[in-house]
């Protein structure tokens, strides 16, 4: 098995070429739009929590939700609005 020695120049161009594919990675991502619109089993995985929390996080009135035809439909938007007015933020001056 032959062996090859790699440079500091394979290094860099092997480094560019990541950098890149991770931008391209991101930007993809950035552009992908979630549902308006999500059903519990989505919600559960999103947040990863149980049939349960859910169900406490509606009756306690921190998750709003619409009932349409028996179906609980969750607006994307409004999950990521709760979650960003709770973070916490450990270490700060306030």
């Amino acid at each position: 098995m032959p062996t090859s020695i790699i440079t500091t120049d394979d290094l860099r161009d092997f480094k560019m070429e990541l950098l890149d594919d991770i931008k391209k990675l991101l930007s993809k991502q950035a552009t992908v739009k979630l549902k308006r619109y999500l059903k519990s089993s989505e919600v559960m995985d999103l947040l990863q929590v149980s049939p349960g929390t859910l169900q406490n996080l509606r009756i306690n009135g921190t998750l709003p939700y619409t009932k349409v035809g028996g179906i609980i439909y969750y607006d994307a938007e409004e999950i990521q609005n709760i979650m960003t007015a709770n973070r916490v933020q450990h270490g700060s001056n306030s």
